[in-house]
């Protein structure tokens, strides 16, 4: 009989606050080990925590977004256990009474939503064979994701992690570098016979690609199996990926909730959530990518295809805004968008281009004082080196020929010096016309004008 993968995520999206959660600490990422700390950061004693409402704040963004229900009443609870990269010994997390319960995405169930702050970093040095301490990230806002065991597949689990990442960008609550550990993937996995009981279940810890994510699913889910039918047991414990080797190993066993001793935490008050303030923040929420994609369709007539592109990342889709509230041409901004930008873009993360020569190079084109292939070229002198557009097409001569006169001398000497393909065409070939209406273009330096070439041309052939 076919085993069934049984999944269920635990994603934890740093959140994109200026300090930390419990401190005024800056919460940025990559500056010298341990500058970003403070007393209450490395846990000494007497220090108290002193609530982040921004955290509260996005925290509700997101569970309005995931269609959660919003506590009136929330609370921190202590997580105890002994890690290096814990001063405290334990963490300030949520588990008997988180800010948001159930909700979904997609067709995948979430279990609740619970802020919690970061740990510290450990980092080995090999060379040395010792291990340091980086308590930057200790205190850092996290939300926690949790999902119901509702994918059965790495596909499933990649298909809600990008509608996942793409919700949290367009809230503008988390960046979801993930090679900056802004989002981190907890993948827990059991497997069993369709329609039967749950599995024991493995946790791999602190994935950090799509692709290891996908690796690391499809490795643990062939270990379990070829265990159960060598008749052995799977035992319920914690694993990292190696995504070198492209395999998992044990780290510890896995320890239920009862095993942390959770409490309420005595330095903090319940935190009261009323009408007005959810009222304020849902009032306040962004237009998210899928109902951008819907307007794009039914108010510019942009295809799903294209409207999937503008919003495929939050720096894309804004700069389509820009160009069409600058230019007033949404149609035009979007062949753009999905064209030359998409052709010339690297990682969207770093698209960074001025849309106001942008603008000015749209207006140019349908003006008719540049033709289409001028119009890519100066788009990519803009993107690539941010030359002024004006002064870029004077300088390379592609302002558009409408001189007759000209039009007229490239045409013939085309024609005369391309008998074989004259008789082509004659012959009912049309790659022999396309061929001297590019002859005659490339004799105008790119600058002609394509319908003024092809009418003359047709005229003198």
């Amino acid at each position: 009989m076919k085993w069934e993968t049984v999944i269920g995520l635990e994603v934890h999206a740093e959140l994109s606050t200026k300090t930390k959660i419990f401190c005024g600490c800056s919460a940025g990422f990559g500056t010298e080990p341990n500058t970003h700390v403070c007393p209450a950061c490395v846990g000494m004693p007497g220090t108290l925590p002193k609530l982040n409402r921004a955290v509260v704040e996005y925290a509700i963004r997101l569970g309005l977004a995931l269609d959660c229900n919003i506590a009136d009443i929330c609370r921190f609870d202590r997580k105890n256990y002994f890690y290096p990269d814990l001063p405290k010994a334990y963490q300030l997390s949520q588990l008997h009474a988180p800010i948001c319960k159930g909700g979904n995405l997609g067709k995948i169930r979430i279990h609740q939503i619970h802020m919690e702050e970061d740990a510290g970093k450990l980092l080995h040095d090999t060379k040395s064979g010792k291990t340091f301490m980086d308590y930057n990230r200790s205190g850092v806002p996290l939300l926690e994701i949790v999902s119901e065991p509702d994918f059965r597949s790495a596909e499933d689990v990649i298909e809600y992690l990008t509608n996942l990442r793409e919700t949290l960008l367009y809230l503008d609550i988390c960046d979801c570098k993930m090679q900056e550990g802004s989002l981190r993937v907890d993948v827990n996995l059991s497997v069993r016979f369709p329609g039967g009981e749950f599995g024991t279940r493995t946790e791999t810890k602190n994935l950090n690609s799509f692709k290891a994510i996908s690796r690391a699913i499809e490795y643990e889910a062939e270990r379990q199996i070829d265990i159960l039918e060598d008749g052995g047991k799977i035992m319920q414990e914690t694993r990292r990926w190696d995504d070198e080797i492209g395999e998992s190993y044990a780290m510890r066993s896995k320890g239920n909730a009862q095993d942390y001793r959770y409490f309420p935490c005595p330095d903090l008050l319940p935190i009261a959530i009323d009408e007005a303030w959810l009222k304020q923040i849902k009032n306040s929420l962004p237009e998210l990518a899928h109902q951008k994609r819907e307007r794009y369709t039914n108010d510019f007539g942009i295809s799903a295809v294209d409207a999937g592109v503008l919003t495929s990342h939050k720096n894309i889709s804004d700069l389509f805004e820009k160009l069409c509230q600058k230019s007033g041409q949404p149609r035009e901004s979007a062949n753009l968008v999905t064209g030359e930008i998409m052709r010339l873009l690297g990682d969207p993360e770093d698209l960074n281009v001025d849309e106001d020569k942008l603008v000015k190079l749209i207006g140019l084109v349908l003006d008719g004082k540049i033709n289409r292939n001028a119009f890519k070229e100066t788009v990519a002198a803009v993107y690539m080196d941010d030359v002024d557009p004006e002064g870029y097409i004077t300088e390379k001569g592609l302002l558009m020929v409408k001189d007759e006169g000209a039009v007229k001398a490239a045409v013939e000497a085309a024609i005369a010096d391309n008998p074989k393909a004259v008789e082509e065409y004659k012959s009912g070939k049309d790659k022999a016309f396309q061929f001297l209406v590019g002859q005659c273009m490339k004799a105008l330096r790119g600058a002609g004008d394509p319908a003024s070439v092809r009418e003359t041309l047709k005229q003198l052939l």
